[in-house]
């Protein structure tokens, strides 16, 4: 795999140039045509979708309206209250409420059931499409029967992708998609293209999650692509299958990528063919001379089986690697996670090597990554005939859709998987963020999903538990359980792949989905169940703030899994208070309690009262300001927390890692950078600061105060530096904080203090 930071140029498809000061008189060499940078860039695949769907008429600053969206029903419920709300009559465009999040996890009574109900009601009153529990996961319906050729689709969930099938698809969080209900605009400025040039063939036994592992491995820590779009393009796509490539381009998303393209071909159009949707094929390819910002050139022949170590997808060996160099790669798992827990629980994994064999407790096939037709019918290949043992090893395999599951059904796979031992189960996300299949304590899973975050698994370390996740593709993880539990690579499996053939019925879908096509039925109630809430109310922006840091977080990364935790607290996600209880409760147990007091400080000036005497601390520490700042006092002032993250915002689009922190009083975050746009959107549409500090050490600590005079002064201006004032030892230290370019909107949701006020009637 080779980087071009320099970018190259792509001459029709195939040639490469890459960029140099001799580059472009090479590509008249080879053309006969002089071509300027500038034009070049405007013949990517990336760049027509985004300007047929662009409304701002400037390329640069992009205001671009989706053709479809898509939620799940952790997130449909939150998006839908704060769109109502802001007013929502209908749904101006196609959305799919799936649910395939909260289907089996029964935490809370009625509660997940309570909010299929009402997605199903808002379908029906708004004019939706409401998949029920176990049809499918949210981007398998998303594949079968929405994406189309040229296409734009807007998901609440990070691994919104169907680049394969010709559709650019973002994840983001909720209130982006409230903005496109209201038929507002996704407002970016345009992103770089980094072409992906594929070439060669994969050798037998190495499957999708094996090239997306290689490729995470290489650009997620050097933010090769973050923020870009990734195009595939080359000879080498095609050689892939279609399944092929929406196994790789899911699993972009961990590259910190903004979205994914590929170029298509007959075996993308008889993909709609099949799924009975022909006239949404769209034959997509670069132009005659392509310029991309950035390039990666991969041959695919030389990709081996991969494993993502424990806790991160770009903690990635080859199996090979991982095996001569077994415990030292253990040593640096081990080590990592005592960092990552503070210490508060030991990870154990040189103890699961046996007569020099990595023995692993668990395999799971799953989700939008794993749990499609050709990377089922290829694991029960590697496993007829075998059997997993009568120990501790177990296998689940959840087919992505019900009409993938009963595909496998009619060709025999599903009876191949359960003479082995294997269970087949049916289409849920729950492996994946931790609400299905947690592992024993200390065990050891590997699994053909999407994320291998810390406790995403579902351990609790506040519990003293810790388990943890390895990603693989599904052909080593069935080679595994074929070696009952070992670890081994597919490509050390003598299997003849049958390769059936997939036919797609679409009947399953026509008796269980509603869909409403287009049509609003406005004497519908909405059923609410009693855990689904209201937003509570949220203040504008202050004049003056006074801020108390609440927690500090040096991890290299901070997850949205470690600001909100995934798993049974997902089921209080229709409940904004009761959910932000459980924020930050796994990386830091005193964040909660910390912030709802100083929270008591900006209640009491919201009701009239004396804040001081609401947290006796504040009054002190106003002293402190007023004698250098006399003008500050309730009439102009905030109170609120912050909390310092090196790089928060990794993973998950879930706006309640930011919602949560809101409803607690928090008015900012403080960090070195933010992993993801998304995050960053997150917090500016829940009224938050995204504040940069400049690495190195910081001039506060955690529970220290910061003032922040004349902010809402400096937000209006436009200003990317902001005077600060730690308030401390009975003086004010000065320093600096700073934020990125914020668009109008953006600057005038901060200011009116989030997103449902902005668009409040």
């Amino acid at each position: 795999m080779k980087l071009h930071e320099n970018g190259a140029y792509l001459i029709q498809g195939k040639n490469v140039v890459i960029d140099s000061s001799e580059a472009l008189k090479e590509v008249k060499g080879k053309t006969g045509k002089d071509i300027a940078k500038n034009e070049a860039k405007q013949n990517t695949i990336a760049y027509n979708i985004l300007k047929n769907h662009n409304t701002s008429g400037n390329m640069e600053k992009l205001q671009i309206k989706f053709d479809k969206l898509t939620s799940h029903d952790i997130t449909f419920v939150g998006i839908i209250q704060t769109a109502r709300a802001s007013g929502l009559e209908k749904f101006p465009i196609p959305y799919v409420l799936t649910n395939c999040h909260n289907s089996l996890c029964a935490v809370g009574g009625t509660i997940n059931e309570d909010d299929h109900m009402f997605g199903l009601t808002c379908a029906k009153k708004y004019g939706g499409i409401y998949v029920p529990p176990h049809q499918a996961v949210i981007h398998q319906f998303a594949r079968e029967m929405l994406a189309g050729g040229g296409k734009m689709i807007l998901g609440s969930d990070s691994h919104t992708r169907y680049g394969a099938l010709g559709t650019m698809a973002v994840g983001e969080g909720g209130p982006e998609l409230v903005k496109q209900l209201l038929e507002q605009t996704y407002d970016i400025d345009m992103p770089e293209i980094v072409g992906i040039y594929l070439t060669g063939e994969p050798i037998k036994g190495v499957g999708p999650q094996d090239v997306a592992l290689a490729i995470i491995g290489e650009v997620f820590g050097n933010g090769f692509v973050k923020n870009r779009v990734m195009e595939f393009v080359g000879p080498g796509v095609s050689n892939l299958s279609v399944d092929f490539r929406i196994g790789v381009d899911v699993m972009t998303t961990e590259t910190t990528c903004l979205s994914s393209i590929w170029k298509t071909d007959d075996r993308v159009k008889e993909f709609f063919e099949i799924h009975g949707r022909p006239d949404d094929y769209e034959e997509l390819n670069p132009g005659e001379v392509t310029y991309y910002d950035r390039f990666i050139e991969i041959d695919l022949s030389k990709i081996r089986p991969m494993i993502a170590m424990p806790f991160h997808p770009s903690n990635t060996y080859t199996i090979d690697e991982l095996n001569a160099n077994l415990m030292d790669i253990l040593d640096d798992c081990e080590k990592r996670a005592e960092v990552s827990f503070d210490g508060k629980v030991k990870l154990d994994l040189k103890s699961k090597v046996h007569n020099g064999k990595l023995y692993v407790d668990q395999g799971i096939i799953a989700g939008c990554a794993g749990g499609g037709f050709e990377n089922i019918c290829d694991a029960a290949d590697i496993l007829n005939g075998t059997s997993i043992g009568a120990d501790e090893f177990t296998l689940s395999v959840y087919p992505a859709s019900t009409p993938i599951y009963m595909e496998l059904v009619k060709n025999g796979a599903v009876a191949k998987l359960l003479e082995t031992g294997a269970i087949v189960k049916t289409a849920f996300c729950g492996p994946c963020f931790g609400a299905g299949d947690t592992p024993a304590n200390n065990a050891f899973s590997i699994r053909h999903s999407t994320r291998n975050f810390p406790n995403r698994e579902g351990s609790k370390v506040q519990n003293g538990q810790i388990s943890s996740v390895a990603l693989m593709d599904a052909r080593s993880i069935a080679a595994t359980a074929a070696n009952k539990g070992y670890l081994t690579a597919a490509t050390e499996i003598d299997v003849n792949y049958t390769k059936p053939k997939y036919f797609f019925d679409k009947t399953i879908y026509e008796n269980r989905v509603f869909d409403s096509h287009g049509v609003a039925d406005p004497s519908v109630e909405i059923q609410l169940g009693p855990n689904i809430k209201d937003w509570p109310q949220m203040s504008a922006l202050p004049e003056n703030m006074l801020l108390k840091v609440v927690s500090e977080i040096h991890d290299p990364v901070t997850t949205t899994d470690e600001l909100i935790p995934s798993g049974e607290t997902s089921s209080y996600r229709s409940n904004p208070l009761g959910l932000a209880e459980f924020a930050l409760s796994r990386k830091d147990p005193e964040y909660v309690g910390r912030a709802k007091e100083i929270q008591k400080a900006q209640k009491a000036i919201e009701n009239g009262e004396c804040a001081g005497k609401a947290v006796p601390e504040v009054g002190e520490v106003m002293g402190v300001v007023k004698k250098t700042f006399p003008n500050v006092g309730h009439d102009n002032m905030g109170f609120g927390s912050t909390i310092f993250a090196v790089k928060p915002g990794d993973g998950s689009a879930r706006e309640q890692a930011a919602s949560c922190q809101k409803v607690l009083g928090g008015w900012a975050n403080i960090a070195n950078e933010y992993a993801t746009k998304r995050y960053r959107s997150n917090l500016i549409n829940w009224g938050m600061l995204p504040f940069i500090i400049d690495e190195g050490e910081l001039p506060f600590k955690n529970l220290d105060y910061i003032f922040l005079p004349e902010i809402r002064k400096a937000i209006e201006e436009g200003k990317h530096e902001f005077e600060a004032y730690v308030v401390k030892d009975g003086s004010l230290n000065p320093f600096t904080l700073k934020m990125g370019e914020l668009t109008d909107d953006e600057r005038e949701i901060i200011l009116k203090g989030c997103l449902i006020n902005y668009n409040r009637k």
